[in-house]
């Protein structure tokens, strides 16, 4: 029997940040309906053993600024480093085996919608696939996915990972709801929408064991940064573009509601950020190239509430070393959607950096930064 929980969010238990906004601004809080058959697992992968712990592993020669090349050795060592930091364990493959087993299913969610110039690094998840068949998970049982075809072509996974491994587009056409499971969904309408649900990718409702989320480091336009919460919310349903309208985002409890939907939340066990390179303004998408920039890190953990918030201090310090305003500015005056793609200090939508803080009252992680464990190694 499908349960059905329906929700109005923004409780007066909710952090501060967003009720006060809210009410100053005098927003309605969107009701959301969210259907899903699927029980919570005892201990859901978000936000996993290791809630508020965030390891980065930084390293000056992964990458050439010049010629963007990434130094496979590199990574390697980031990797290894990483997880066994990570976990505690001694060995790399004994840091994997707290995480996955031979009969794992798992699906590696990558985010391409800046590639080829910022996308989740095929070295990075060249990486992933081969400790996975390290730990005896056959390369059919893995699946790296994205939404949109196109995207996931230009990247050319295939040239990293071992033969076997499946590369799936989950929207193939755009817009078809034949990958999607249409009896796991979340019904919610924001602006007199015809179509109010975004349904769950199948693949993570029926078929993997494990996933692991591979984000990248970028600015967004709406949600304020795109990291782990929004590749792993916005990625694996359909329908989410209509959060937006006019200057108006629901990013702020749309994303958290989303990740939070079972199966999802306990399947996603093992956080892995790509900050090789990053945008820190124009995102998702990468319209100009003057806006990336070489953060030069791996972030691990399980908690994707710790990591957005390491994540979005960086992305807003880079922007603040560019003269460029913040992503929490909200004024009217700065928006200017035609001057977004080129100018720092135009916005398209009033951000929502709080979706972060929202998702950590939802129970997906730690957002406050005292809080947070947070350990850069130097390689």
């Amino acid at each position: 029997m499908i349960k059905r929980r329906t929700f109005l969010e923004l409780s007066a238990a909710a952090p501060a940040l967003f009720t006060v906004e809210a009410a100053e601004a005098k927003d309605t809080i969107p009701v959301y309906d969210v259907e899903s058959a699927y029980k919570p697992s005892p201990h859901p992968g978000m936000p996993g053993p290791y809630p508020g712990r965030v390891i980065s592993i930084h390293s000056e020669k992964c990458i050439d600024t010049a010629s963007n090349h990434v130094d496979q050795a590199i990574v390697r060592e980031m990797m290894d480093r990483g997880m066994r930091t990570l976990t505690g364990a001694a060995k790399p493959i004994d840091a994997w085996r707290k995480f996955f087993e031979p009969s794992d299913v798992v699906g590696i969610k990558v985010n391409c919608s800046g590639a080829p110039k910022v996308c989740s690094s095929p070295e990075i998840v060249g990486e992933i696939t081969r400790n996975l068949v390290a730990t005896g998970v056959k390369p059919q049982q893995i699946y790296i996915y994205e939404r949109f075809k196109n995207q996931l072509d230009s990247v050319g996974y295939e040239h990293f990972v071992p033969e076997g491994v499946n590369i799936v587009a989950i929207e193939v056409p755009r817009n078809s709801l034949q990958n999607y499971d249409g009896k796991t969904y979340v019904e919610v309408n924001f602006f007199g929408d015809d179509d109010t649900r975004s349904y769950m990718v199948g693949l993570v409702c029926h078929k993997f064991t494990k996933i692991i989320n591979v984000p990248n480091m970028k600015d967004h336009g709406a949600a304020g940064v795109t990291g782990c919460l929004k590749n792993i919310a916005y990625g694996d349903f359909d329908n989410v573009a209509r959060s937006h309208r006019g200057s108006k985002t629901n990013t702020l409890t749309f994303i958290g509601t989303l990740a939070s939907v079972e199966p999802l939340r306990s399947k996603t066990v093992l956080q892995i950020m790509d900050g090789l390179k990053g945008v820190w303004h124009g995102g998702p998408f990468v319209w100009d190239s003057k806006f990336l920039f070489y953060p030069k890190q791996i972030m691990f953990g399980t908690d994707p509430v710790a990591i957005d918030h390491i994540e979005l201090d960086e992305i807003d310090a880079e922007r603040k070393r560019h003269g460029a305003i913040s992503v929490w500015d909200r004024s009217e005056d700065k928006l200017n959607p035609r001057q977004f793609r080129h100018d720092p200090n135009a916005n398209s939508f009033i951000r929502e950096p709080g979706h972060i803080e929202y998702a950590a009252s939802k129970g997906l992680g730690v957002y406050d930064r005292k809080k947070i464990q947070y350990q850069r190694i130097d390689v």
